[in-house]
This record gives structure tokens, sequence and C-alpha cells, in this order.
């Protein structure tokens, strides 16, 4: 292999395998970046792929390709090494026993590989129709639901996002719990979304790497389908392709509740930041605080008998009758972080009842959070 490459393509690529290339020493290959130039010619590309065996990146970038050929190296350190160069062209060259030469301006560094054949193949997925959606609609809907999902790795069908079409086709929707709180958010989409396999639970770390996808400065729509065991996103050369979780997703639409009579909207950065101070003081391991609504007002409040107690006031605009029930802080910001709107609408039933948390005036996206006795 030896070829030419614009640092700021290479360095694009390399920045977006970091987070899945697998740092644990039980396969050490996956620490390791496969490149590939597979054709020989001035206009020809230059392929990276990682994997840890669960989620699977192949990127494709332009480059001047003298000699195909391909090897593996240190995913981290080649970009350590490519982020330091100057903004020229990079020279690599694979040698025989599959070191990586590389080389830019008066710069030169060898890094020792492996060869190409030995790195793992990376998850498959070829559906025959993929689904194009808006990136920032996909950001969204990730953003409001990932806080959610259960990193008890015992609860496995918990440790993911649910995906589901709906009724006519022309919505989606994500739901997310790990038993303590729940976040679902629902999306109208353009066109027909028949060709997506409905009901998958995609994976945190899967998830994730979507995310930064959808995120990039370019990402204007993203194709994505989904298989009975595998999902695929693509924006333009980039594929992701991950393993979906097996397993069935809980009956989510009966821990909504319903049928909620107290009502009251306040600020974000208000609720937000009062919750905050006073959860200083709560106890370590609940993370409880106190919430006291009653006329014309919302006591938010905390006790530890080690450290002291903490409270706070807030005006609001409630009428109805009281109510003292508690929550662990922590899913109470989450779940007013995730709105991000202005305001917030919480509904009570009752003391023992859960609390639904959701942008004054837009029900398709939620958040359940399960009280504390206190």
């Amino acid at each position: 292999m030896k070829l030419t490459i614009h640092k700021s393509e290479f360095l694009r690529g390399l920045g977006r395998i970091q987070s899945i290339v697998e740092k644990r020493n039980s396969m050490p290959i996956l620490a390791n970046v496969l490149l590939d130039a597979p054709k020989k010619g001035k206009d020809c590309r230059l392929i990276l792929s990682a994997t840890d065996l669960e989620v699977g990146v192949r990127s494709q970038h332009p480059a001047d390709v003298a000699a195909a050929g391909g090897l593996t190296v240190s995913a981290k350190k080649l970009f350590e090494i490519v982020r330091e160069l100057p903004d020229e062209k990079i020279e690599l060259e694979g040698t025989a026993n599959s070191y990586l030469e590389i080389r830019c301006n008066r710069s030169r560094f060898t890094l020792a590989g492996t060869a190409a054949e030995e790195y793992p193949t990376l998850p498959e997925f070829s559906p025959e129709k993929t689904v194009p959606l808006p990136a920032s609609v996909l950001s969204a809907m990730i953003e409001c639901t990932m806080y959610a999902a259960s990193v008890d790795e015992t609860r496995y069908n918990l440790n993911g996002v649910y995906f589901e079409v709906l009724g006519d086709r022309s919505e989606i929707r994500m739901v997310a719990t790990d038993g303590h709180r729940l976040a679902c958010v629902d999306r109208p989409i353009e066109g027909d979304a028949s060709a997506l396999t409905s009901g998958v639970i995609i994976p945190r770390k899967g998830l994730g790497e979507l995310k930064r996808l959808v995120d990039e400065v370019d990402a204007e729509e993203i194709e994505i389908a989904f298989g009975s065991q595998s999902g695929l996103a693509r924006k333009g050369d980039v594929s992701l392709v991950m393993r979906l979780i097996e397993g069935e997703f809980p009956n989510y639409a009966q821990v909504i509740p319903k049928d909620l009579g107290r009502h009251l909207v306040l600020s974000s950065e208000a609720l937000a930041q009062s919750v905050r101070r006073v959860a200083l003081l709560s106890s370590e391991r609940s993370r409880a605080v106190k919430l006291e609504l009653g006329q014309g007002q919302l006591v938010i409040s905390s006790n530890n008998p080690d450290l002291g107690d903490a409270r706070e006031e807030l005006d609001v605009d409630y009428a109805g009758d009281a109510l003292t029930v508690g929550f662990n802080a922590r899913y109470l910001l989450d779940a007013v972080g995730a709105t991000r709107t202005k305001e917030v609408r919480l509904s009570f039933q009752d003391e023992l009842s859960p609390c639904r948390i959701s942008p004054p005036d837009d029900e398709t996206t939620l958040a359940v959070v399960m009280p504390m006795r206190i």
C-alpha cells in the first residue's frame, strides 16, 4: 500500500472511529484501524474500518493511490500522530512486515502494524431498501431518550432505545427506560417508513455513534435501515453497522400515566437550578429531593442527617390541591434537561404515582419519573 491523502480528510476519518475501537485486551487487534486501498489510481479511495464486534464504521476518503494494499495499526496512536502534523498532504506506505510509514513535510514516523487479513470482519448488513431521515430529527430524538436507557448489564433488553414505526407509517417513536424513569418521543417524517423494521432495540453504544454521525457539520440526511438483528445508518461515504439487542422490550405504554389532575408550568432553568442546589445536601445514595406543591408555591427540600438540610421556594401558577412527593434529583434534572425548552410542564396524580414531564405545548415528547418514599 502506498498513497497520498490530505491531513484534514484523514484526520476526520480517524477521529470518527476513536470511540469505537476496543481498548480492552481481550482482542488487542480491536484497538487497531484497518486501512485499505483496494484500487490503484490518482482519484481512488482509502477505506478506514473499525469495529468492536458489536458496532462497526466504514468510511471512504479521496486519495491518490500509487500501490493498492492494506494493513492495520493502532487507531489511537495514528490519530495522535496525524493530529500533530502540519495541514498538508500525508504520504502513507505499508512495508512488507506490515509496518506503516507516515511522511508529511519533514516529519517521519513508522508504526508497527498487522496484516489486513488478521482484522475481524465488520458486522454486515445490506438491506434492500433504506429510509432517509433528517439528521436534525434523529439527533433530537436520541437526545430526548438515550439518557433514560439502563446501564445495568443484567437488564440487557433495557440497555438501549426501542424504535418503532407508528400506525400510519409516517411517524416514528423512540422509547427508553431503566425501570425508574422513562423517556418517549414521537416525530413525523416525510414519506413512508414501511421499509423500516419496527420494534427493534438499538444498543446504547450504537446509538451514541449514530448521534455523532448525525451531529457532523455536513449531516443533513441519514439513510437508515433495520433488520431483525442488525441496523445500518449511512451518510454519504460513511456507513455505521450495529448489532441490535435481542429480547423483548417491556410494555412501556402501561407506565405512562394518564388522567393526571395536577399540572404546573414553570421555568426549566429555575427548576433545574433549584433542584441542583438542594440536592447538594441530599443523601449520597438516594439523591432524594422532596417537592411540596401548594397554592402558588413549590417548595423543594432535602434532608441528610449527616450533613444537614436544604430548602428552596419557587413561585408557581398553581391553585390545585396540595401534594408532597419525593424524586431522585438526577432523574428529575435529566428529564427537564432533555425537554430543551424554556418552560416545562410537570403533571401529578398523587404521592405514589409517577410524574410526567413534558414541554408545555408538545405532547409527543415526554418523560416519566417514578416517585420515592421519603
